[in-house]
């Protein structure tokens, strides 16, 4: 089969090699003697393969892997009590082995793939949209009526955030750095949008009546002490990543003076020990999929060979929803 792996931590450009490889068995390493085979239609690119390319991130397989943590494609062979057969459309984080034509996924992490959606929408849910429920439901508490700050509304877990926050019944403020992005979170449904290379702080005070009772960050970086700052009493910034590179610091006198919280949302590492949350989630999501909240923007798609360009799509911070690589055609 074809697939891509990281031969060298060199980054995008040089990180990266196209192979012939044997097709995976039916039995994933989180599950053993468990599995679904999975034949990949589309697989979804995201800023770990990024740090993977560099040595970066906490997963650090050895040389060779190949990367890629989300696809959707149509079953090959599942055990019997799983409720999936051949034939079956199903969407499945694998954690490793996304990027390429065959992937086995554990049966806890692969859900059926909703009629609405394609493929391509499909390798945008999981990895987004769970994360999104975990860390405004589980993690950030949120209630119907409340409203939620998203940084980064242009990306994949922000406009996974603002469709999610939406269908929980909150309103929505998205910050975003150009108008191209603009365009993109209120397409997601955000109720306001504000620039980050404005006054968005100011903004966001005004737009809440005095502040906001949640935060999204995956972003990271200076603008934290303002999102603190955009909180009412009792609100919470949940941190969801650091795509801006540096680790902000938290003062916790700020976090005294108006009984505020920060939350840290670990998804991935949370949910792999615990399958019946992971079954939660995934029905949570799905309820909001047919009930028309949740339509995956899907931004640059490239076949498999140009994955290299998919991951600098989102290195150079150009990326728009999801980014998706193209695997089968047909």
């Amino acid at each position: 089969m074809r697939a891509v792996q990281i031969v060298e931590l060199s980054g995008p450009d040089g990180a990266l090699a196209e192979v012939d490889l044997d097709e995976p068995q039916a039995v994933h390493p989180m599950t053993p003697g468990r599995g679904v085979l999975i034949d990949v239609h589309a697989a979804g690119v995201s800023f770990p393969e990024v740090l993977q390319t560099r040595g970066a991130y906490q997963l650090k397989p050895p040389l060779p892997f190949v990367p890629g943590s989300e696809v959707a494609g149509v079953v090959r062979s599942a055990p019997d009590d799983t409720g999936f057969k051949e034939g079956d459309r199903v969407m499945a984080f694998c954690g490793l082995g996304g990027f390429a034509e065959t992937v086995v996924a554990p049966d806890a992490m692969t859900f059926a793939l909703p009629s609405q959606l394609d493929f391509a929408q499909g390798a945008s849910v999981i990895l987004n949209y769970h994360t999104a429920y975990f860390s405004l439901a589980m993690r950030g508490r949120l209630s119907e009526g409340e409203t939620v700050l998203v940084h980064g509304a242009a990306g994949g877990v922000g406009t996974a955030s603002l469709q999610v926050a939406k269908g929980m019944g909150a309103r929505t403020i998205a910050v975003v750095s150009d108008e191209a992005k603009q365009r993109v979170a209120e397409q997601a449904g955000a109720d306001h949008v504000v620039r980050s290379d404005g006054p968005w702080r100011d903004e966001v005070l005004a737009l809440s009546d005095g502040g906001v009772d949640v935060v999204i960050d995956p972003v990271g970086g200076d603008r934290f002490t303002d999102s603190l700052r955009s909180l009412r009493a009792m609100g919470r910034v949940v941190v969801v990543g650091f795509t801006a590179g540096s680790i902000p610091e938290v003062k916790v006198n700020r976090l005294l003076l108006n009984n505020t919280e920060v939350i840290g949302a670990g998804w991935g590492g949370y949910v792999m020990a615990r399958p019946e949350v992971s079954a939660e989630i995934g029905a949570q999501v799905a309820r909001l999929i047919e009930e028309g909240f949740i339509r995956p923007i899907v931004g640059a798609r490239f076949p498999l060979e140009r994955v290299a360009d998919a991951l600098k799509e989102i290195d150079e911070r150009r990326a728009t929803g999801k980014v998706v690589l193209d695997v089968r055609t047909g």
